[in-house]
């Protein structure tokens, strides 16, 4: 009888921690007028969610009015609805802008603050109502929650790779640093929305997140293979990019026990050694058939660009992401974009001032 009492006391004692338990982050799903998708969206959040949702707390935060998204979003009981009604005429700062993009700044803003202000929550990661999740979403994020903590030079924790195309990736276990902001699908701690919330742009705020003076030398901790999949073809970006970059994206299947992963190389003092050192083994390649000679050896390679046009030539010739913003191409870090060519092999596009960066000797 004794036993069973203790085993009913630690089951209750279990039960009320679960009930207290500090959540890892909330979860917000930024919503406007897709029902559709926003019910694809939650459905695979809930999937991996529901097993441990007292540490992800999910929102939907709907800017508008549309009926069938706030309906879609009321019919589910695991989470908590928050709506963003915003009735001043939107003024453009230029001709030909699309209103979408100030509408879409200021949402953010106002979900935000509510969730680090008004529920308090000390970090919030951030979905959009066109985005799957993958397995091991949510282990990913708990993992990385605690570099966030101790390394103030991480800005943001992303799911996403913006070359994280099928035939561009082929590690599940792989993470880098970068100096790009990833977005769709990343996590924020409440002391970075401290700075940023005052300042917060009217406008494209994920291209102003890229801008220095905004991430001020900080990055942002990127997955080789994406934890988040857009679906969303229809949208504020009308579909810009998506049959190309988008749609080819791989989804990662792979259950990581990330709990258990040496995560330490990603920390400042120690990543930069740890990048150079994979660097200094890939094979230097160089002229104008690097197509060929890249996939001519079996390790990785290194193909120095000597500024953007080179370079936005050179991810033309291999398909990958040509875009800069601010000086730093898409998913770079130190300058430095890498990606899987054909097989398991790294092509290093480094630019004229990374091995300096790095401080690895030109070779």
């Amino acid at each position: 009888m004794r036993s069973l009492v203790q085993d009913l006391e630690r089951k209750d004692l279990r039960r009320l921690i679960d009930k207290v338990q500090v959540p890892v982050a909330a979860v917000v799903i930024m919503a406007c007028n897709r029902a559709d998708y926003l019910e694809r969206t939650i459905n695979s959040v809930l999937k991996y969610q529901r097993p441990i949702s007292s540490r992800y707390p999910v929102f939907v935060s709907q800017d508008g009015s549309n009926s069938d998204v706030k309906s879609k979003a009321l019919s589910y009981d695991e989470l908590s609805y928050m709506q963003h009604l915003d009735f001043e005429s939107v003024k453009t700062e230029r001709p030909g802008e699309l209103i979408a993009y100030y509408k879409i700044a200021s949402h953010y803003k106002w979900a935000l603050d509510q969730l680090f202000y008004k529920h308090n929550f000390s970090r919030v990661i951030i979905l959009e109502d066109d985005m799957e999740i993958a397995p091991d979403f949510f282990d990913y994020f708990e993992a990385m929650a605690t570099l966030l903590d101790k390394d103030k030079s991480i800005m943001a924790v992303s799911s996403w790779n913006d070359n994280g195309q099928k035939q561009f990736v082929h590690d599940p276990y792989e993470l880098y640093r970068s100096d790009f902001f990833p977005g769709l699908g990343w996590m924020l701690a409440r002391s970075t929305w401290d700075e940023l919330s005052p300042k917060w742009p009217k406008a494209y705020w994920d291209d102003w997140l890229r801008l220095k003076e905004n991430h001020k030398g900080r990055q942002f901790i990127r997955p080789e293979v994406c934890r988040t999949y857009n679906f969303g073809e229809h949208g504020s970006s009308l579909g810009q990019f998506f049959k190309q970059y988008l749609e080819p994206i791989k989804l990662n299947e792979v259950q990581v026990d990330w709990k258990s992963m040496e995560l330490s190389y990603l920390f400042e003092d120690k990543y930069a050694t740890h990048f150079a050192n994979n660097i200094k083994k890939a094979k230097p390649v160089s002229g104008s058939d690097i197509i060929q000679k890249a996939q001519s050896i079996d390790g990785d390679v290194r193909i120095k660009y000597k500024d953007q046009w080179d370079f936005e030539n050179i991810a033309q010739k291999f398909g990958i992401f040509q875009e800069w913003k601010d000086g730093v191409p898409r998913t770079a870090y130190k300058g430095v974009v890498v990606f899987r060519y054909q097989t398991t092999r790294r092509i290093f596009l480094v630019g004229p001032e990374s091995l300096k960066l790095l401080q690895i000797e030109d070779f």
